[in-house]
């Protein structure tokens, strides 16, 4: 197996393209926190036409509703939710400059058209694995609809985040494409 692909955010156009399916990604940097109630509230912004609170051109958004942090720690479990909550919300998104999303589950054919439309990338983290996946989290910060609680918006720092690419911008589908290799045998 070879080794992961060391990724730093922003997640620029040359660096989506250079991913595929199946390729196992550490990312360090500044990536976004953001569920459905956040996801709704961004488009409904969008279209008022308002100015997000963000600029996500080049991020990268996590499904993600964490726990609370115990003491001395950034964050609680953090683990990913089911992508498909945000499909309704996620070209829009994407339209905005949006390149990189990381949840788990299978996306709708929009996003999916979207996808390769707007040169964004699909990341899926290990669900049941939030207690691990916290560890990669050095600090965890609302910026936006702190009301929405664990659904607000955040700015977290991580440091080699694993997942791995299961939706890229050739229109490559990990979760239909993955179980073909056994199929065969």
């Amino acid at each position: 197996m070879s080794e992961p692909i060391r990724l730093t955010t922003p997640l620029t156009q040359d660096k989506v393209r250079s991913l595929h399916i199946g390729d196992r990604v550490l990312i360090s940097g500044t990536i976004y926190a953001a569920r459905d109630a956040a996801h709704k509230r961004m488009v409904e912004t969008l279209d008022r036409g308002e100015p997000l609170p963000v600029d996500l051109r080049d991020q990268i958004v996590y499904y993600v509703g964490p726990s609370p942090a115990k003491p001395g720690q950034a964050i609680g479990s953090a683990g990913p939710t089911t992508s498909g909550r945000m499909d309704a919300y996620a070209p829009r998104l994407m339209e905005k400059g949006l390149s990189g999303m990381i949840g788990k589950g299978n996306r709708s054919q929009a996003v999916k058209d979207a996808m390769q439309r707007y040169g964004t990338v699909y990341f899926a983290a290990t669900g049941g694995a939030g207690a691990l996946l916290s560890r990669c989290i050095r600090s965890y910060t609302v910026l936006a609809y702190a009301e929405l609680g664990p659904e607000a918006l955040a700015a977290m720092e991580v440091v080699d985040f694993p997942v791995i690419v299961v939706g890229d911008v050739e229109g490559g589908d990990y979760y239909m494409e993955g179980p073909k290799a056994y199929a065969k045998r």
